[in-house]
């Protein structure tokens, strides 16, 4: 199985690695990889695998029956080659910083109201989520979004660690996903906002809440019964 270098440390943009397997000539595994595949939410990350002087751009990665499996937009790799891994750090960066602004007015709203979560997608450009609100109020939205912004303010460490999967779901609020079920595995991944929220969440988040910066609410829709949407993005 692939060694997950990106819950290891998110600030890794580079990594060697050995090509485990190939299939059909574009769809390759490593034995470890920095690349983030898609899911929970987050997009995968993109970059390159470099093997001597030919580059090969990762275009999707995603994770199948278990293994974490990197498209290269052409063929040319093959079991047993060792390469060179190069992340488009620029864009993983701004997902990171997106995705623990995400987690921090999340705990907010979802503390704040009682809603859960029913659907978020991160993007390059903007971030949204659906909330279960009895009322559709945009200024309830745009409070938390305020509030968010002040706790942003704040040198506050966020942090990982695994817990006992029994134990981790002790912990008040630790999914707040509508429909969300733990997977059956025996330990969860905890991402920690130190003293404000504890999530079970298999992403990449920055260090500190100060390297996210400020949130800019974009709009806010009514999706129909008890569902509320907000988009908002990262200030320059």
């Amino acid at each position: 199985m692939t060694r997950a270098l990106y819950l290891e440390d998110s600030y890794l943009k580079e990594c060697d690695a050995v090509i485990a397997s190939v299939n059909e000539g574009k769809y390759v595994v490593l034995d470890q990889t920095i690349f983030y595949p898609k899911g929970g939410g987050q997009p995968c990350d993109t970059g390159r695998i470099i093997m001597g002087n030919e580059v090969y751009n990762v275009v999707y990665v995603g994770k199948f029956s278990g293994e974490i499996s990197h498209e290269v937009d052409r063929q040319g790799l093959k079991a047993g080659d060792k390469v060179h891994c190069v992340l488009d750090w620029d864009r993983r960066y701004k997902l990171m910083r997106s995705h623990t602004a995400a987690h921090l007015f999340a705990s907010l709203l979802c503390n704040g109201t009682g809603a859960l979560v029913t659907g978020n997608q991160l993007e390059t450009d903007k971030i949204r989520f659906d909330f279960s609100l009895e009322q559709f109020n945009p200024e309830i939205l745009e409070k938390y979004v305020a509030e968010t912004n002040e706790l942003l303010k704040r040198d506050t460490p966020v942090r990982s660690f695994e817990l006992p999967k029994e134990e981790a779901l002790k912990i008040p609020g630790v999914v707040k996903m509508a429909e969300a079920f733990p997977p059956d595995i025996p330990r969860l991944r905890i991402v920690e906002l130190v003293d404000l929220d504890k999530q079970a969440d298999g992403g990449t988040h920055v260090k500190n809440l100060r390297e996210v910066g400020q949130i800019e609410l974009l709009k806010t829709e009514n999706k129909g019964k008890n569902n509320r949407r907000i988009y908002f993005n990262l200030t320059p």
